[in-house]
């Protein structure tokens, strides 16, 4: 299963208060690997603003809010990042 996280070093205005996307990417790295020690993930991390490709343009566009949490390419979470959103994505996968 591939994780992305797309995010920048600036934190989401609207995420006052949140972890910044490279926290939340360290993060899911840690809590995944001890709720799903059977599973192999492999992670990425892309900063929006060197990239271009559609998920890039779409939160250069503000239509989602950073950081962005794909689950093999479909956008699981935004924002501030829950676990349980992330949790039953993979349980569905």
């Amino acid at each position: 299963m591939k994780i992305t996280v797309y995010g920048t070093e600036v934190r989401c205005a609207s995420c006052v208060g949140a972890p910044s996307s490279i926290e939340t990417y360290e993060w899911l790295q840690s809590a995944l690997g001890r709720k799903y020690p059977e599973h192999h993930f492999e992670f990425e991390y892309i900063d929006f603003e060197t990239v271009e490709d559609e998920f890039s343009e779409a939160l250069k566009q503000d239509e989602w809010f950073y950081p962005l949490v794909l689950l093999n390419g479909e956008v699981v979470d935004e924002g501030v990042v829950q676990l349980r959103k992330v949790y039953a994505a993979i349980d569905q996968a």
